[in-house]
């Protein structure tokens, strides 16, 4: 089982578009690289033809994150054995099928389900994933749109309720949703988590952004 805390957090960088764009996030530090496949909304949208020329492209050691929109355990199988990535993150609630039949259809595949922080309610929805992934994801979406909104969104939550939740469930949590070198050291300090994962934050006009990704990881190492 995975430390469910660290003293210096994994770093995700999501939606990653080109080979170019996951070699800079590595260079710079990340351990974990977001590929968004087909979203209702929000950034970093790709092709799985895109998710998979990158992710077989990764040295070994790096996680590659394939961001799922899929509510069937089956879709989700069936996108991973397409798009080949070593952990699948689930961005909506599964609503058919189960994470058993997931494990057992991707042995050695990490499973991340998204717990979208709207309240007090996401901490039972966490605990109970227990068990079941890997790990969770706590971000800042709103599932209950007409337009989902399943990541992505430049906001930040409630800390206040993803720190609590870091104290009371027994899996890795990484945080998301509005995170950037300037509120980073308050994140962290406040929630204390496994890792951190940023798309807008380090982005400029939608391209990730050599300055910003130096400024977040000085900002990560100085604490």
């Amino acid at each position: 089982m995975l430390p469910l805390s660290l003293p210096f957090p994994r770093v995700k960088i999501c939606c990653i578009a080109s080979e170019e764009e996951a070699w800079m996030a590595i260079r710079a530090g990340a351990s974990a690289l977001g590929l968004v496949g087909p979203v209702p909304s929000g950034p970093g949208a790709i092709t799985e033809e895109q998710i998979t020329a990158i992710a077989t492209r990764v040295p070994p050691g790096v996680a590659t994150f394939l961001l799922t929109s899929h509510q069937d355990a089956g879709a989700i199988i069936e996108q991973q054995k397409r798009c080949r990535t070593s952990v699948v993150q689930i961005l909506d609630r599964l609503v058919s099928g189960t994470y058993e039949e997931l494990r057992a259809a991707m042995p050695g595949i990490g499973i991340v389900q998204a717990v979208h922080v709207m309240g007090d309610e996401a901490i039972d929805e966490a605990i109970s994933l227990e068990g079941k992934v890997d790990a969770v994801l706590l971000d800042s979406g709103n599932p209950n749109l007409p337009v989902k909104e399943l990541g992505g969104t430049g906001r930040t939550h409630d800390w206040q309720i993803s720190a609590r939740l870091c104290e009371r469930v027994r899996l890795p949590v990484y945080l998301a949703g509005g995170l950037r070198s300037d509120n980073l050291a308050t994140a962290i300090r406040t929630v204390r988590p496994f890792g951190v994962d940023l798309c807008n934050g380090v982005r400029t006009d939608g391209k990730l952004d050599p300055a910003k990704l130096e400024g977040f990881f000085a900002a990560l190492r100085a604490g």
